[in-house]
C-alpha cells in the first residue's frame, strides 16, 4: 500500500459518494473533539457501517490519502472534506416560496455552517412579503429579477406549490441561476447545463412509510 501525502483531488465524484461525504465529516468532527489525531479507514468504516475499501475510495476524492499503519490525519481530512464539499466558503442562494417549508429552511441556521447562505426569500403572498424569518427578508417575487442582476447569485431553492415550480425554475434560470435545489414533487424540465437537486418531501415520506410497513413493526 503506497498511500502517502496528498495528490490532486478528483472532481467528478459520483452522487452516492457525495451523499456519504458529509457523514464522514460529521463523524470526524466528533472524534476530533475526543482528541483523535489519526484514524484509519477500517475504524471509520466500522463506525459508519461501510466497507473500508469504500471509505478509501470515497475519501480519495478529497485529494487526501492515508498513510500505512497510521491512517488519515483527522484535522487534514476534515479540512479536505470541507474544501471539497464547499462548506468552508459562502455559497449564496435565493429561496422562492416562503410557506411552511420555506420558512423552516430560512429559520434553520445550520445550513450556514454547510456553506449555504440564503440572501433573500421571495413570495407572491402579500401576507408573507415584508416579514423577516431567521434574519432573512421575504420580498415581492418580481424583485427576484432585479436583485439577481445586482448580486449574481447562482443557487436557487424552490419551496413553492408543485404547480408553479416549473415556472419559478425557468425564471431562476433566466435570472442566471445555475443550480436549483427543488423541494417540490414537480419534475423540472430544464437545460442539462442546469444542476438540479431534487429533495421531495413526499418521496422521502413514501419510502419511510413503505419500509415501516414492510418491516411489520
Amino acid at each position: 500500500m503506497k498511500e502517502t501525502g496528498k495528490y490532486k483531488p478528483k472532481s467528478q465524484a459520483p452522487e452516492p459518494t457525495l451523499k456519504r461525504l458529509p457523514g464522514y465529516l460529521y463523524f470526524l468532527e466528533q472524534v476530533k473533539e475526543d482528541g483523535t489525531i489519526n484514524i484509519s479507514a477500517p475504524t471509520i468504516g466500522k463506525e459508519l457501517g461501510l466497507d473500508p475499501t469504500q471509505v478509501v475510495k470515497d475519501l480519495a476524492f478529497t485529494g487526501v490519502r492515508g498513510k500505512p499503519r497510521v491512517g488519515y490525519n483527522t484535522y487534514e481530512l476534515i479540512h479536505a472534506l470541507e474544501d471539497f464539499l464547499g462548506f468552508n466558503k459562502v455559497n449564496e442562494a435565493f429561496l422562492v416560496g416562503a410557506g411552511n417549508l420555506g420558512a423552516a429552511l430560512m429559520a434553520y441556521q445550520e445550513h450556514q455552517s454547510l456553506g449555504l447562505k440564503i440572501l433573500a426569500a421571495f413570495d407572491v403572498d402579500e401576507r408573507k412579503i415584508g416579514k423577516t424569518i431567521g434574519g432573512i427578508y421575504v420580498l415581492e417575487y418580481n424583485k427576484l429579477f432585479s436583485l439577481s442582476d445586482r448580486l449574481n447569485v447562482k443557487i436557487g431553492i424552490i419551496t413553492t406549490p408543485n404547480h408553479v415550480a416549473q415556472e419559478v425554475a425557468e425564471d431562476m434560470v433566466n435570472c442566471g441561476i445555475k443550480a436549483i435545489w427543488n423541494f417540490t414533487s414537480a419534475k423540472l424540465g430544464l437545460s442539462e447545463k442546469i444542476i438540479v437537486q431534487n429533495t421531495s418531501m413526499s418521496s422521502y415520506a413514501a419510502v419511510l412509510l413503505r419500509r415501516l410497513s414492510d418491516a411489520n413493526l
